[in-house]
């Protein structure tokens, strides 16, 4: 037979809490004041969020459009393009007695709006390093925004320091079918918008040219541009 099973009735007091009742939540009751408070608060903020960004989106716009004036209006430097160089005599063995080194070289004014001065130009010519030639190029001038000037250059007698131990390398390097020279081509200039002038400048174009047996420059570095750089 199976045992009988008692069954104990538990009672629970009338201040006791069942845990369904422990977990509801108190209601609050606030004023209409507190309400008012609290929307006045975020009614603050959102302003004051707004007032910031549009503070941010103007610092935006003013940045932008400064950007695209300073890309406008900052200088652009001049360019350098080497038009004719020769040597002339280059084919005679004693060539340095008469030597005469010529070449035109182009200017050009990339700024749209801006001037630049050429306060002073000197023209030197270096062969393996060694400066071999040097002369005053053009008077001082201005030149206008996207304007081109061609500078002429004749080196010869004094202003050319060749002898015959440097015309013997000079002709030994012909007979290999080159000689290199660099011209380097030294202003001073100052840059130019409306009243504004800017300070000095000392610009210097480097331009390697290699010329072939008759003394002529090379097609090849014909009409290159020339790199420069300021000191």
């Amino acid at each position: 037979m199976t045992p009988d099973r008692t069954t104990i009735p538990i009672r629970s007091s009338p201040g006791a809490q069942t845990p369904q009742s422990q977990t509801q939540p108190m209601k609050r009751h606030h004023s209409a004041s507190y309400y008012a408070h609290r929307v006045k608060e975020s009614l603050s903020t959102r302003i004051s969020k707004f007032i910031c960004a549009m503070f941010l989106l103007v610092l935006f716009f003013i940045g932008i459009i400064g950007f695209i004036l300073w890309l406008s209006l900052r200088p652009h430097r001049p360019r350098f393009h080497i038009q004719e160089f020769v040597v002339q005599g280059l084919d005679q063995p004693t060539g340095f007695e008469n030597a005469r080194v010529a070449f035109n070289v182009a200017i050009y004014n990339p700024n749209q709006h801006m001037g630049v001065f050429f306060d002073s130009m000197d023209g030197f010519i270096y062969y393996k390093d060694q400066r071999v030639g040097s002369s005053p190029l053009l008077s001082p001038f201005f030149q206008q925004p996207t304007n081109t000037t061609i500078v002429r250059g004749t080196l010869t007698g004094a202003s050319l320091t060749v002898n015959s131990n440097r015309w013997t390398e000079f002709s030994n390097d012909r007979a290999l079918g080159t000689v290199v020279f660099r011209l380097d081509i030294v202003s001073v200039i100052r840059f130019k918008l409306s009243r504004w002038i800017s300070r000095h400048h000392t610009m210097h174009a480097n331009c390697n040219i290699v010329v072939g047996p008759d003394g002529l420059i090379m097609p090849k570095f014909n009409h290159k541009r020339c790199p420069l750089y300021f000191t």
